[in-house]
C-alpha cells in the first residue's frame, strides 16, 4: 500500500515527474480532446453534444464538459447523466441564476429550456516540457419564446495537465468570461452556479467516500462553507484501494476563499451522491460588464492512496 503523500513534500514542491514517469500528451479528435500520460488516459474534454439515454428528454444534450477524469491507476472519478439529474456532466460549469436587460436565464438546470452550453471553437493544443493541454471557447447560449437564440457569455477554458511523482498528477483549469451584451450580465447569488462543478463516481457514498476542507470542515458540514482547498476521496479499485481529488481556489478568484455547495452525505438516501462546486456566487451577486475579461482558476490534484491536510496546504501553497 502506498504511504501518506507527506512523505513526498520535497519531490511535490518542484512539480516535477520522477523520473520513470512520462510526460503528458494530447489528442485532439473531432468529438473530444484526451489528455494522456503514457498509455492511461487523463481526461476526457467533449466537443460534441451528448444525447441523455433513449426515453429521456433530448433537451438535456450537453457538450464542453470533462468527462471521464482517471486517476493516476486508472480509476474513473467521474460520471455524465445521472437519474437522479441528468444535467450533471462531470466537471463542468454552467451558471444557474442570471439576468440580463428583461431576460433570466437559468444555464445549468436544461429541464427549464432557457439556455445551455455549447462547445465554441478549438484554439490551441499546448505541449511543454511535462506539461499537455489545450485552449477551448464555449458560449453560454440563450434561448428566445420564438425559437431563437443568442450569445450571452463567452467563455475560454485552458486545460493543463503535469505529471507529479507518487501515483498523481496535477490538472489546471483556467476560466476567461466576458459578455458582448450591452447591458452586461448578472450573476445572481444562488447556492448553484459557475466555478467549478463534480459529479462523482456511482462508486462513492457515505460507507466508502470523505470529504474534509481547508477550514477542517467534513462532508456534513461543508455546505456553504468557504474554503481555499477540499479533498474528495473515496473507496477504488487500484492497489492502494482508494483514489481521490484535491481541488483548489486561486486566491485571485472571486469571493475567495471561495463558498460551496456539498451535498450532505444523506442526500439521495446516501446512495452514490457526492456532488461538489466551487460557487464563488452562493453568498453574493458577481455582474459582468461587456468589454471586460474575468478570470478564475482551480488546480485539481488527482491521487490514487489518501492524501493529509499538511499535504494539501501544501500543494495550495504552491497555487499562489
Amino acid at each position: 500500500m502506498m504511504k501518506l503523500f507527506t512523505s513526498l513534500l520535497g519531490a511535490i514542491l518542484t512539480l516535477q515527474p520522477a523520473c520513470d514517469q512520462k510526460n503528458p500528451r494530447v489528442v485532439a479528435e473531432e468529438d473530444e480532446t484526451t489528455i494522456y500520460i503514457g498509455k492511461q488516459a487523463v481526461l476526457t474534454y467533449v466537443h460534441k453534444e451528448t444525447l441523455p439515454p433513449a426515453g429521456v428528454d433530448t433537451i438535456y444534450k450537453r457538450s464542453a464538459y470533462i468527462h471521464p477524469l482517471y486517476s493516476p491507476g486508472g480509476e474513473r472519478l467521474t460520471r455524465i447523466q445521472p437519474a437522479d439529474h441528468w444535467h450533471h456532466y462531470g466537471i463542468w460549469n454552467p451558471w444557474t441564476r442570471t439576468h440580463f436587460g428583461e431576460h433570466k436565464v437559468d444555464f445549468w438546470n436544461l429541464a427549464e429550456r432557457q439556455g445551455t452550453v455549447r462547445f465554441a471553437e478549438y484554439l490551441e493544443k499546448i505541449q511543454l516540457d511535462n506539461q499537455a493541454g489545450f485552449r477551448v471557447r464555449q458560449e453560454h447560449i440563450y434561448f428566445l419564446e420564438d425559437g431563437s437564440e443568442g450569445v450571452a457569455m463567452d467563455e475560454i477554458w485552458m486545460i493543463t495537465v503535469q505529471n507529479l511523482p507518487g501515483h498523481a498528477y496535477l490538472v489546471d483549469l483556467h476560466t476567461t468570461l466576458s459578455t458582448a451584451l450591452e447591458t452586461g450580465i448578472t450573476l445572481e447569488a444562488y447556492r448553484y452556479g459557475g466555478g467549478l462543478g463534480y459529479r462523482a463516481t456511482e462508486k462513492w457514498d457515505p460507507s466508502n467516500a470523505s470529504v474534509l476542507t481547508s477550514e477542517g470542515k467534513n462532508w456534513s458540514e461543508a455546505d456553504a462553507t468557504r474554503a481555499r482547498w477540499v479533498i474528495i476521496e473515496g473507496e477504488s479499485s487500484v492497489e492502494e484501494g482508494r483514489s481521490g481529488i484535491l481541488f483548489m481556489s486561486h486566491p485571485d478568484n472571486q469571493a475567495h476563499p471561495e463558498p460551496m455547495r456539498m451535498w450532505p452525505p444523506d442526500t439521495n438516501d446516501g446512495k452514490e451522491n457526492v456532488f461538489f462546486e466551487f460557487c464563488p456566487i452562493r453568498h453574493q451577486e458577481w455582474v459582468l460588464e461587456p468589454g471586460k475579461e474575468y478570470i478564475i482558476k482551480y488546480r485539481m490534484v488527482v491521487f490514487d492512496g489518501t492524501m493529509t491536510s499538511q499535504t494539501a496546504e501544501q500543494y495550495w501553497s504552491n497555487f499562489k
